[in-house]
């Protein structure tokens, strides 16, 4: 729950234990803005922030299902720069995430790893309950895919972003966060599931 803001405090306090960590960041935005109105701290700048704390191990880090408007004219230079995978949802529509998955198993190794879903990450049609909506997204069965394709991987934590609950009078918004968030309890290690 929460804005994405929330993600960097705890990333400070998984760092000071594992040191940098692998990130498997779904979202419809990089989040790695500078500032807004003059602040440094807010939903579009957490993972700047990250990197510049050196809480990231940026050659381990995927962000899947970037899209949507921009104040800059290169939205992506940023995070190339620093060295992040960056998976534009175009890249994912009418396909199976499976294959892109065993890519980032590998590219994950057995380090740790932390995920960041930003429910904007989905496509409106299914999440519109966020405040930051953008057409053109993931669906839920390729964020099931995702989220099983971490199984295994040495995750240290995870979080769910973004739902406002009150810009879907339908509740399927939560629903599907709430399922995300499940998927993620059973991917993490030590976990049993029949």
């Amino acid at each position: 729950g929460g804005d994405h803001t929330i993600t960097y405090p705890i990333l400070q306090a998984v760092a000071e234990k594992h040191g940098p960590v692998g990130l498997v960041h779904v979202d419809a935005h990089t989040d790695t803005g500078d500032r807004a109105l003059g602040e440094k701290i807010y939903h579009g700048t957490p993972f700047r922030r990250c990197v510049e704390e050196g809480l990231l191990d940026c050659s381990r880090v995927v962000q899947i299902g970037i899209r949507g408007s921009s104040y800059d004219p290169n939205p992506y230079k940023y995070c190339q720069d620093q060295g992040f995978r960056v998976v534009p949802a175009e890249d994912c529509w009418r396909k199976s995430l499976v294959p892109l998955m065993g890519e980032v198993r590998k590219q994950m190794g057995d380090k740790p790893v932390y995920i960041s879903f930003d429910i904007d990450g989905l496509d409106p049609a299914y999440a519109p309950g966020t405040g930051t909506p953008e057409i053109a997204g993931l669906t839920p069965a390729q964020a099931l895919e995702i989220i099983r394709g971490c199984e295994g991987l040495n995750i240290v934590g995870c979080d769910l972003v973004e739902v406002a609950p009150m810009y879907d009078v339908s509740g399927n918004t939560a629903l599907l966060g709430a399922n995300l968030l499940f998927e993620m309890l059973c991917v993490l290690p030590g976990v049993k599931t029949m």
